[in-house]
């Protein structure tokens, strides 16, 4: 059977059944949506991502994205405090092109990361967590520095473990912990200044999505078209996609891949 986003959409709507919620489909952007039908909140799913999944995996995906959205969407509509929970809060990041309100009008609070990624903070409720906006601030009196200090400190102390592969000479490190915060790794800076450290050529980083963080030591032309290609599949496939882009890290910057190989055309 082919599945298309038309057919997924009908499979979620019959496991996602709930009387206090409702579903939505937008054609233009292939995305399915289920909110609560009170308050507006809800969660937006790229079907194109979910069914690349399905077709690997079949319905143990469908079945994990359900158990992912009923346990969101649960924790979404109860009151969360920060007080007493400081280190619970984490750096997520998205692309600039995700909304900075939810759909219950609340602003999201953020910070500017690059010119393709942003970034918000989270609070973490065990297997889901829960974006932090300018209410929760107001209600505890907390100021988006505070919260910045809190989530960067905690960040840090989150373990760093990858895998590594060889392709052509340059050296890959795939961090993939499922822990939520894969990506948010890219704000760890004195991790990014070690693998800098050991480079032999040029360190290369990508957040096609959230759940993977992708370096790589670059140290010939391949290396680039490489991770350009597993950074579009990653980025395509993501259940919370980020960027397509890979970045350049250098002299504590990240700046595109594709913004340097024209300038240095130029410069030849």
């Amino acid at each position: 059977m082919k599945m298309t986003s038309l057919k997924m959409k009908k499979i979620l709507e019959e496991k996602l059944a709930n009387s206090e919620w409702t579903t939505s489909f937008n054609r233009d952007k292939d995305t399915f949506r289920v909110e609560w039908k009170d308050t507006k909140v809800g969660i937006d799913i790229s079907l194109p991502g979910i069914i690349a999944k399905w077709e690997r995996r079949k319905d143990v995906a469908i079945d994990e994205l359900v158990e992912h959205l009923t346990e969101s969407l649960t924790i979404m509509n109860e009151k969360q405090d920060l007080v007493g929970k400081e280190k619970d809060i984490y750096p997520v990041i998205r692309s600039t092109s995700f909304p900075t309100e939810a759909k219950s009008g609340k602003k999201l609070i953020y910070s500017d990361h690059t010119a393709e990624t942003r970034i918000y903070y989270a609070l973490d409720l065990g297997k889901s967590y829960r974006l932090i906006d300018e209410e929760m601030l107001e209600v505890e009196d907390w100021s988006l520095e505070r919260v910045k200090e809190v989530a960067q400190f905690n960040l840090r102390s989150l373990p760093v473990t990858y895998k590594e592969d060889q392709v052509a000479g340059n050296t890959f490190y795939f961090i993939a912990t499922n822990d939520g915060y894969d990506a948010s790794r890219i704000l760890n800076e004195a991790f990014l200044e070690e693998m800098a450290g050991k480079a032999v050529g040029e360190l290369a980083v990508a957040v096609p999505h959230q759940d993977v963080f992708i370096l790589v030591d670059v140290v010939n032309p391949t290396g680039y078209d490489v991770l350009a290609q597993i950074t579009m599949q990653f980025f395509t496939e993501g259940r919370i996609p980020i960027t397509s882009l890979s970045f350049l890290y250098e002299n504590k910057k990240l700046e595109p891949v594709f913004i340097l190989a024209k300038n240095r055309k130029k410069e030849e």
